[in-house]
């Protein structure tokens, strides 16, 4: 069964940053896309950022240029550094990741919390 534990949300004041961190039982590299998204309270999870397998990478509007996803294959981990967190970025933050018969898996997320 994947497991993905997600782990460095938290409180931080605007402008401030946070490095996200999501540990993947099983070697990522077989899985077609890892990715990152958020839940604000009250509405729907959203997408913020994907990496597929190939390497390139997508990400929302509302975090482009100020979020990088990265994969580090040799650890089965994928990272989402945020900088110039807004208070809007206010959210639970779920990994995800799709595995070869296009299936989602989801850890159980981390909330970051950015105060004005």
């Amino acid at each position: 069964q994947v497991q993905l534990v997600e782990s460095g949300g938290g409180l931080v004041q605007a402008r401030g940053f946070l490095r996200l961190s999501c540990v993947v039982s099983g070697n990522i590299f077989s899985f077609n896309a890892m990715g990152w998204y958020r839940q604000a309270l009250g509405k729907q999870r959203e997408l913020v950022a994907t990496i597929p397998r190939s390497g390139s990478t997508n990400y929302a509007d509302s975090v482009k240029g100020r979020f990088t996803i990265s994969r580090d294959n040799a650890k089965n981990t994928v990272y989402l550094q945020m900088n110039s967190l807004k208070p809007e970025d206010t959210a639970v933050y779920y990994c995800n990741a799709v595995d070869w018969t296009n299936r989602d898996h989801w850890g159980q997320g981390t909330q970051v919390t950015v105060s004005s």
